[in-house]
């Protein structure tokens, strides 16, 4: 896909590298990509059915992936809510005052808070393969690792195939592209999920345009500390999301299983929620029509204006 528009932007003192696509009237779609992933990582397929459907549509890299700044964290901590704030940079930097979001896995818990703190930026939210805000995964986590069984009322953890290969998914450093390769590939397996078909030639070439952006690929590591910092909002919070809002989950999702998407969907007045059937918690072209096709349906027809 024709590249065009790339922007870096200062999001007080933070530089974001961004990219735009699609007609300058056309409604903005912001697109919010997970923990540890690039902008990028919105696949160009998909980002092509978006603005063949008239949306002009927003891709970045968060601080710590891809082409945008590193962050000293032990001397820079940062927050979810600061990542958040980024977004809204992006935004200010295309001179965008309202946007459509749609967020994948942290970025749909990002585009959650937003939906609270800035509801008059906010047309509609659309979060997928993510998790309701205010979910303490960080000690699922520790909790499922250790062999402890779930707290009352907890979501499930992620699948223990994929917390074993998260263990490994980062190579030693120096170990050049073949052997970051090697090292990711079987977590993309896991990923993907079980039932759609799996096209390593796909992954391997999304990891390989990965590799070749960031100078320092296990930077992005920093936002399991963001995510793990608490946030001052809880899951009751989500009641007061006036935005119209749409949940988009994988039935195979490994990381964030079906219970976190009905969660969401039950926490935000008035959401739909969709499930994709052997969806798991990528984007693979197999899902891009149908991924499509949702966002466009959810962000069509007249929205009215929120002021404060």
């Amino acid at each position: 896909m024709q590249e065009n528009n790339e922007k870096i932007i200062d999001a007080g003192g933070v530089r974001l590298w961004a990219q735009e696509f699609g007609a300058p009237d056309d409604p903005v779609v912001l697109l919010l990509m997970g923990a540890q992933a690039q902008g990028v990582q919105w696949n160009d397929g998909l980002v092509r059915r978006l603005v063949a459907g008239g949306r002009r549509v927003i891709r970045y890299d968060h601080r710590d992936t891809g082409l945008s700044s590193r962050v000293d964290y032990a001397a820079h901590p940062y927050t979810v809510a600061d990542l958040a704030a980024d977004a809204l940079a992006v935004l200010d930097g295309f001179g965008a005052e309202q946007a459509h979001l749609v967020g994948a896995s942290l970025g749909g818990v990002i585009a959650q808070r937003l939906a609270l703190t800035v509801p008059h930026r906010v047309l509609t939210l659309t979060s997928m393969s993510s998790q309701p805000l205010g979910t303490d995964t960080a000690g699922a986590v520790r909790r499922a690792m250790a062999g402890l069984p779930p707290l009352p009322d907890e979501l499930p953890p992620p699948a223990p195939e994929l917390l074993a290969a998260l263990a490994t998914s980062f190579p030693e450093p120096g170990t050049g592209l073949e052997g970051y390769l090697t090292a990711r590939m079987p977590l993309w397996r896991v990923l993907h999920g079980p039932d759609l078909p799996y096209d390593e030639a796909e992954y391997r070439a999304m990891e390989e345009r990965v590799h070749r952006r960031a100078d320092d690929i296990t930077a992005g590591l920093n936002h399991t500390l963001a995510g793990s910092a608490g946030d001052t909002f809880t899951t009751a919070d989500l009641a007061a999301v006036t935005a119209p809002t749409l949940v988009l989950h994988g039935t195979r999702d490994p990381m964030f299983p079906p219970p976190h998407a009905e969660a969401t969907a039950a926490a935000i007045p008035g959401a739909r929620l969709a499930m994709v059937d052997g969806m798991g918690h990528t984007i693979p072209a197999a899902v891009e029509e149908r991924l499509a096709q949702e966002i466009l349906t959810h962000t069509a027809g007249p929205v009215l204006p929120r002021r404060p």
